[in-house]
């Protein structure tokens, strides 16, 4: 049988195996024909990426890899046909499961995970990479972020005629613009900087000698303005910035791009400094790609949210705001936007320790929850780990007797809406695998949809 011929009868049989699994109402629908298309032939993979007549661009980060390839996503889409895994199965499967459904499609646009990478670079040879951020996170599956950021400058370094877009405010990240051209982005406003690294930043020591870094501004954790008074190494030069930020709370926020091929006013629909990095970075690569910047503006603003990440459900009288939490970078960043709006009185924290979330939960310890213990009259702890959550806020000064620990997530729900008044939200911030189950509850209720639908 001819190669063509052949891929055309396998992707017909995995796409059918994929429609049967959602039929049945099983989300792994979207990543099922992947699984077994990477089992029993792991080239043709090689070959549907191959197929695509304008190539593969892939988004990897720690945080915001699903809302920064949403975002490219929304920018590209009055102007190609695109093959988005826009469900967030980001390994090799969920992208094979991309690649079976992409018969019209005229790019590939793929998040990947970050421990996946490597292997995804070397399968669909991407025409571009925007690599946002390394965070620690999840160590019993990645180890420590040196290790990741050493797989991914060999992944780089085989890909010499791909164009990278690196966040220049991450040392790790940044760094591999040291030896070829790339564009580089950053944040350029140190009226929102905080006036020091906070106790949990990551990559505080330099790459090329060890010492501490100095920071002129620090916006996200490690992200910003860096140097090193002993070696000099400092952050690149930025191609993109964004500057005269304004946050609106959770309402949004405002800055202007300044870039190579001119300055613009963007104004995002979704809160806080780590989405104006995602937006910078989804824009920076629409730019490389070669969209305008009128139409980079006009995708930026369209776009709402990613599912879980800033999603608003409405629930009767009442309304849910779900922010996705998995590491202490990204959970402090959601803390900071939340009181710098308005610190809930009662919210839902939900803690998983599955797979996808990192057995190891102690990272919630290097979270920063006390400026949200502040305004909470009350706690519901939930998930697998939920006493130990609870555990966290009790020795961080919340009073025992405003804690509820309710591990099972659908009766910590009902809780939370219950001590949420009519026409009140209730704040859930759940790990990544609690989010998924809290958002399938809220759809066999009939408040939303299932996220493959929403996105098919």
């Amino acid at each position: 049988m001819r190669p063509s011929v052949a891929l055309f009868v396998e992707s017909s049989v995995f796409r059918g195996v994929g429609a049967l699994s959602r039929a049945a109402g099983r989300g792994g629908g979207t990543t099922l024909p992947g699984k077994l298309l990477w089992k029993l032939d792991p080239k043709a993979i090689d070959r549907l990426a191959a197929r695509l007549p304008q190539g593969s661009v892939l988004v990897s980060a720690t945080n915001g890899k699903t809302t920064s390839a949403a975002m490219v996503a929304e920018i590209l889409r009055p102007r190609l046909r695109v093959a988005h895994n826009s469900a967030g199965a980001n390994l090799v499967s969920g992208i094979a499961s991309t690649l079976l459904h992409a018969d019209r499609a005229e790019l590939g646009l793929f998040e990947v995970d970050e421990a996946a990478l490597p292997e995804v670079a070397r399968r669909v040879r991407p025409r571009a990479l925007l690599l946002g951020n390394l965070f620690r996170d999840q160590l019993d599956r990645y180890g420590e972020l040196e290790a990741v950021a050493t797989r991914w400058r060999e992944a780089v370094a085989e890909l010499p005629d791909a164009e990278l877009v690196l966040n220049g405010d991450d040392p790790q990240v940044g760094d591999l613009a040291r030896d070829r051209s790339a564009r580089v982005f950053g944040l350029d406003d140190p009226r929102l900087a905080r006036p020091a690294l906070q106790h949990a930043a990551d990559s505080k020591y330099c790459l090329r000698c060890g010492a501490p870094y100095e920071y002129a501004a620090a916006y996200v954790g490690h992200l910003g303005d860096y140097r090193c008074p002993r070696c000099g190494h400092a952050r690149p030069p930025l191609d993109v910035r964004a500057c005269e930020i304004e946050l609106h709370g959770l309402d949004g926020v405002g800055f202007t791009l300044a870039a190579t091929e001119g300055t613009a006013r963007v104004e995002l629909a979704l809160p806080g400094l780590y989405n104006v990095y995602n937006a910078l970075g989804a824009g920076s690569l629409a730019l490389t790609l070669g969209v305008p910047l009128a139409e980079v503006v006009a995708g930026l603003e369209r776009f709402s949210a990613a599912f879980g990440r800033f999603e608003r459900i409405e629930v009767g009288d009442r309304r849910l705001l779900l922010l996705l939490v998995k590491n202490p970078a990204g959970a402090n960043e959601v803390v900071r936007t939340l009181v710098e709006a308005r610190a809930p009185s009662v919210a839902v924290l939900a803690l998983n320790d599955g797979v996808a979330d990192g057995r190891d939960v102690s990272w919630i310890w290097d979270v920063d929850f006390e400026p949200l213990i502040a305004g909470l009259e009350r706690l519901v702890a939930t998930g697998s780990r939920a006493a130990e959550l609870a555990l966290r806020f009790a020795y961080g000064g919340l009073d025992r007797d405003r804690i509820e620990v309710i591990p099972q997530l659908e009766e910590a729900l009902d809780r939370g809406l219950e001590l949420t008044p009519p026409g009140g939200e209730l704040t859930l911030l759940p790990t990544y695998t609690a989010m998924l189950a809290l958002r399938k509850i809220a759809v066999a209720r009939g408040h939303v949809t299932n996220y493959w639908e929403s996105t098919a």
